[in-house]
């Protein structure tokens, strides 16, 4: 157990930092609490019912996280549609099936782990100790129940269970893995020669009447996209700050409460021996397990220098044991209590009695003692007056916002009475469509972009609703202009054809001819090589960087047929038709040690994933997953 919770306090702590932003990975969970029955259906995992309400959440998540990995400038549209909308469901199926295999695996979290897992979690902690304060103000932020919290953190961690089960096993043969680092050093020697479109234009007549077909087939390809202009006002938080007048007497004594409350946070570092001791163990085992301990400590006793090597050998603590029993620095409130009531009790050097916890046995050896000194007044002065300024600036915008936006309702013909509020000049964007743009980032959030392009601006002419884009940053917009999507007429985009066809009709001729003069080179028909204009030879292995090499041609030289050189191929490219002889293979006479521990590394990654994808096929394959394609179609979260 005490090796459980040592594994999962960094777990926690991602758990804890992913929920400020809430990522994919948590979705939903009120719906199973409140079971609510009225939601529509839209999939079922061996009998258990995932919600409507609940794939609503996950989906809008999803597409969180996808525009702020594009930096919010992804088209609102394609991130609505039925392949992700499919790939939702299936991910929370997928995830049903792993936590009913955690259940029946019994992987459950205690009540006891889990509230020493809370209990060191530093989000929660005040001087080093849990702070209840700390721990409800979290989950009133995040608007969660502590019964909403606690049960999403089980969950998580049963999965995170249920990875470590079926997902550390695999075998790697050396020899696999140094046959593939000699392979991927291994070089050829290889030249090429292109053969481009624009040599075979000249031999292309384009019919009179294929442009006209071209453009009628595919007006679709000449559509230009609907395009806006706006006005609109920013209200923004940060705006705010500078009018703020901060007391310096506040300043002071912000820092002096601070400086009351603040201890020095002393750190320990310590190694120590695990025997572990099942409670509900026999009072034999028990026996057994102390007289071990009392033997090890004796060992320890004489040879305080072996503690490491002992540790290694002896220790029950996987996470531990293999660094010689080392637990680096923690803090008094780190450690179950009467580790830490022994662990802060001793000098650096000195070896515990057996102390013993809910964990088990331990020996303990304290290698080391540090603290951090409080900063000074002058060093926290900037800060304090920051963090006041803000807090001003917050509890005026709050005030402001909720004006901001009943002022462009109510006057929705207008955004006058709101620019007056913000104390900002309206703004006027150029012309961008429904992916955002127009310079602005602001202009690019998907919610202020449905707002902007919906009948109640377009046809109404209305303002948009006041949009957070930003924490701390409303806006609000009005059209100025609209041009809808058109057509470009044929006159306009003729000449613009006739040069695609010509460019397509080029390339299929140097592909034909590349081919053929590929045949003739195999064939051994062409021996001087006479019409071919092969480029200069270079050493190429599956790591090279070359320039003027694509990654595309890179891969067509390392896939060659090279059991009999000189070797010849050819492929496809955006250049045209490119020929490839392969004249010599040079093998390594030394694989980088280094450079095979990154393989073997990578390797094992892609075992440990293809294992974790075997297992949910398995657990798919045995189950029953119905997932509602009707239902996701219906778009009921919008």
């Amino acid at each position: 157990m005490f090796d459980f919770v040592y594994r999962h306090k960094r777990a926690l702590q991602l758990v804890l930092a992913l929920l400020i932003v809430p990522p994919f990975a948590f979705f939903g969970v009120d719906s199973y609490l409140r079971g609510d029955e009225s939601a529509t259906t839209i999939a079922t995992v061996n009998g258990e019912k995932i919600s409507q309400q609940e794939f609503n959440v996950a989906l809008r998540e999803q597409q969180d996280r996808l525009q702020q990995m594009m930096g919010g400038k992804m088209d609102p549209a394609m991130l609505d549609n039925p392949e992700m909308r499919f790939s939702v469901a299936e991910a929370l199926a997928s995830r049903q099936l792993l936590l009913q295999q955690a259940e029946r695996s019994r992987m459950v979290t205690t009540d006891a782990q889990l509230q020493i897992i809370l209990g060191q979690a530093p989000a929660f902690q005040e001087n080093g100790k849990f702070s209840i304060e700390m721990y409800e103000n979290f989950l009133k932020t995040r608007g969660k129940s502590a019964a909403q919290f606690e049960y999403e953190m089980r969950r998580d961690l049963m999965l995170s269970q249920v990875n470590d089960a079926y997902g550390e096993a695999h075998f790697l043969p050396r020899t696999v893995v140094q046959q593939l680092s000699k392979l991927m050093e291994t070089q050829r020697e290889a030249s090429t020669f292109t053969l481009t479109p624009a040599s075979f234009e000249s031999k292309v007549s384009i019919e009179g009447d294929a442009a006209k077909k071209y453009y009628d087939s595919r007006q679709d390809e000449f559509r230009t996209p609907e395009q806006v202009r706006v006005e609109y006002v920013v209200l923004s938080l940060d705006a705010l700050l500078p009018s703020q007048k901060i007391d310096p007497e506040d300043v002071k004594r912000v820092f002096d409460d601070s400086a009351k409350r603040v201890q020095v946070q002393e750190q320990r570092q310590a190694s120590h021996i695990l025997i572990s001791v099942d409670a509900k163990a026999s009072a034999e085992d028990k026996k057994k397990a102390r007289a071990k301990a009392e033997d090890l400590l004796k060992q320890v006793k004489a040879k305080p220098a072996a503690f490491a090597d002992i540790a290694k050998a002896n220790s029950q603590d996987p996470g531990s044991a293999v660094n010689g029993g080392d637990l680096g620095n923690f803090k008094r409130a780190d450690m179950v209590k009467p580790f830490s009531d022994a662990a802060f009790g001793m000098k650096v050097g000195e070896i515990s009695d057996i102390v013993e916890s809910e964990f088990g046995l331990h020996i303990i050896k304290l290698t080391g003692i540090s603290a951090t000194k409080p900063p000074s007044f002058e060093a926290e002065r900037g800060k304090i007056e920051t963090d006041l300024r803000r807090a001003a600036a917050g509890k005026e915008f709050a005030a402001l916002a909720e004006q901001f936006n009943n002022m462009v309702f109510e006057q929705a013909d207008t955004l006058k009475s709101a620019e007056d509020l913000a104390k900002s000049a309206p703004l006027q964007s150029g012309f961008f469509t429904r992916g955002g743009g127009a310079g602005d980032p602001r202009l690019t959030n998907p919610k202020l972009l449905q707002a902007i392009f919906s009948d109640e601006v377009l046809k109404n002419k209305r303002n948009t609703e006041a949009v957070e884009v930003s924490p701390g940053t409303l806006v609000s917009a009005r059209l100025l202009e609209h041009k809808p999507a058109v057509v470009r007429p044929f006159e306009e985009v003729q000449v613009e054809i006739v040069n695609k066809l010509t460019r397509q009709r080029a390339t299929q001729l140097a592909a034909q001819e590349g081919r053929a003069t590929l045949e003739k080179l195999r064939q051994g028909k062409d021996g001087k090589d006479a019409e071919v204009n092969w480029s200069k030879s270079q050493l190429v292995n599956f790591s090279s960087q070359i320039k003027d090499l694509d990654d595309d041609l890179r891969k067509q030289i390392l896939r060659t047929d090279v059991s009999k050189l000189p070797a010849y191929s050819g492929v496809e490219t955006p250049q045209g038709y490119t020929l490839v002889r392969v004249t010599r293979t040079v093998e390594p006479e030394k694989i980088d040690a280094e450079k095979e521990k990154s393989l073997a590394a990578a390797m094992g990654q892609a075992l440990l994933q293809e294992q974790n994808a075997a297992f949910l096929a398995s657990l798919k394959q045995k189950g029953e997953v119905k997932i509602r394609k009707e239902s996701l179609s219906e778009k009921k979260d919008k």
